[in-house]
């Protein structure tokens, strides 16, 4: 029976420069899809002294295409990304939390807008170069995400907002690779890209002075430093610029090092202490809001493995509803929990995501919002 030609999926790489992102696109070509390559410009903007690596950055991705041979655009996402990403940033900060931008590019703009217009476009598929992996148990019809082979370069922390339907529509080709080897890879197939160095800093902004980029764009006033007991042993400029745990740049000389532990917003004082083992710098419970599932939502209360910021080693805990409020019988707060460690932990950070897993499997997250 003559079924006919089969018909090339095809695929829109995200394109960044950088050797990930150029390796995917060889890799999908060398499987058979119809690659197209994207770079998205999402700023643009120089600042304190670190120039905008954009335009270098689209020139190596479209360098690498024409090696590929592959079609290649630059996707504008500037307004989008200011609105969802950089203003999220600040106004995160400007209520005293410490949020993770990267997680808001990758829900807004690679997975939402990037996503959505692949798609209308026709594509089959969208791709990038993120240490992750996407698997399909055909037996229940459903997508799981799983961390990168190589630990030291895992990005599935930043993924934890991803659902079914995009699951089924994204690729990550590079997440069954170690770094190395992803290296030698771009060598042997000549990419322009094969030695350069990995970026830093904000998604898309890149390497830039946060302090500077923050105190830049706050307005915030200064106050009195004070240990847990209450004594002043030195001033702040402004509370926004902290965050928990923090060691260094507190301005406070001698008896140290210092560490954030709390800010009392409403006396306007960082809380800070010289003591690395202090009690208010290790916490167990704290309970999160926004929570996102990456398949169907689980009964709680659930025991999983939990960390609290990227590269924080995932520690066992309980995942469990928040009691309801008022009345009997009134649901809690939808998309939020209680979470506790079995151990206590460093520096739970409010604004910073909470992500959990199942041994390799990634099952959610949601936003820190209280530590108790």
């Amino acid at each position: 029976m003559n079924t006919g030609p089969k018909i090339k999926k095809t695929v829109i790489v995200g394109m960044s420069g950088g050797v990930d992102s150029s390796v995917t696109a060889v890799l999908l070509k060398q499987q058979g899809f119809d690659v197209i390559g994207v770079f998205m410009k999402n700023w643009s903007e120089d600042f304190g002294g670190y120039g905008c690596t954009w335009a270098e950055d689209a020139e190596d991705a479209r360098k690498v295409a024409q090696v590929l041979k592959i079609p290649f655009y630059v996707w504008n996402f500037e307004k989008e990304y200011r609105a969802k990403v950089v203003d999220y940033f600040l106004r995160e900060y400007r209520a005293n939390r410490t949020p993770n931008p990267d997680v808001m590019c990758n829900n807004e703009i690679k997975f939402k807008f990037f996503l959505d217009k692949a798609l209308k476009l026709g594509a089959d598929f969208v791709a990038t170069g993120h240490y992750a992996r996407i698997t399909k148990r055909v037996s229940r019809n459903a997508y799981h995400l799983l961390k990168g082979v190589d630990p030291a370069k895992d990005q599935s922390y930043f993924l934890y907002t991803l659902r079914q339907k995009q699951l089924a529509k994204i690729l990550f080709p590079i997440g069954g690779y170690k770094k190395s080897e992803i290296r030698r890879l771009a060598r042997k197939f000549k990419l322009p890209t094969a030695d350069k160095k990995d970026s830093q800093g904000i998604c898309f902004i890149g390497k830039i002075n946060v302090g500077e980029f923050l105190r830049a764009h706050i307005r915030a006033k200064a106050g009195d430093v004070v240990t847990a007991t209450g004594e002043k042993i030195g001033r702040h400029s402004g509370l926004p610029f902290y965050t928990i745990g923090q060691r260094g740049g507190i301005g406070i000389g001698g008896g140290g090092p210092f560490y954030v532990v709390g800010k009392d917003l409403k006396k306007n004082q960082l809380v800070v202490t010289n003591k690395p083992a202090d009690k208010n710098l290790w916490r167990r419970e704290f309970s999160v809001s926004d929570i996102s599932w990456t398949g169907q939502t689980p009964k709680l209360p659930l025991r999983a493995g939990v960390t609290i910021r990227y590269h924080h080693p995932e520690q066992k805990a309980l995942i469990g509803r928040i009691p309801p409020r008022g009345r009997a019988g009134k649901n809690p707060a939808k998309g939020a929990a209680r979470i506790k460690f079995a151990k206590s932990q460093r520096a739970i950070t409010p604004g910073q995501a909470a992500v959990f897993y199942k041994k390799n499997e990634l099952l959610g997250g949601g936003i820190i919002v209280h530590v108790f």
